[in-house]
């Protein structure tokens, strides 16, 4: 057997502990005029429409119902900002992609998605959310050429990879991986979710509060 490395132990416990507190949803923000003001450190959540943002936050927090979940893509319009008053607020962004909505509608998301990236300087991390069984799209490379060029730092998070086949979740790794390998602001490690099992939850909690802290 692998040995345990007791530093990742500390790691995933201390995310579990963090995430353990009670998280509430704060305030929606229709415009970037809208903000709260900057008190403590953000980290964001982007995504193509019907990525799993909503129910990977719910997963994450262990609250039922935290962020509304649809499915119908588009659903999330606005910020929508979740604290537990440890230091950090959480930010469900809209989703990006959805060519059914209204085209006003989607250059509205696209732009305010634009300004908060560009203006808000408590953005700890963004965590750019991919649907495992469809890999990066078009609409995802516009998306990370704007992280790079504003230098927000990034990380990938891959969603529902209780859908994937069975050895198929290792090549979609590699692929994302290298897929944002010279990409100046991505953070290198890719993080493989599932909001219906739990898996790489843990993870995900550590990379956060080790933020946080």
């Amino acid at each position: 057997m692998p040995e345990i490395d007791p530093e990742e132990i500390d790691r995933i416990e201390s995310g579990r502990l963090f995430f353990a507190k009670a998280w509430d949803f704060v305030m929606s923000v229709p415009t970037i005029g809208h903000l709260p003001p900057i008190d403590v450190a953000e980290i964001a959540f982007a995504g193509r429409s019907n990525v799993g943002k909503s129910s990977l936050i719910n997963a994450l927090t262990n609250r039922i119902g935290l962020a509304r979940t649809s499915n119908t893509p588009g659903r999330t319009q606005e910020l929508n900002f979740f604290t537990s008053g440890s230091g950090l607020s959480i930010v469900d962004m809209p989703g990006y992609g959805y060519a059914e909505a209204p085209k006003k509608l989607v250059d509205a998301w696209n732009r305010m998605i634009r300004d908060y990236l560009r203006g808000r300087v408590s953005l700890r991390r963004v965590y750019v959310l991919i649907d495992s069984r469809h890999g990066i799209k078009a609409n995802d490379k516009l998306t990370l050429d704007l992280l790079d060029e504003t230098a927000v730092s990034y990380q990938i998070v891959l969603t529902k990879v209780d859908k994937l086949k069975t050895g198929e979740l290792a090549k979609v790794k590699a692929a994302t991986e290298s897929a944002i390998a010279r990409r100046p602001a991505a953070y290198p490690t890719v993080i493989a979710t599932s909001s219906e099992t739990g898996e790489g939850m843990d993870l995900l909690r550590a990379e956060i509060a080790q933020l946080a802290s």
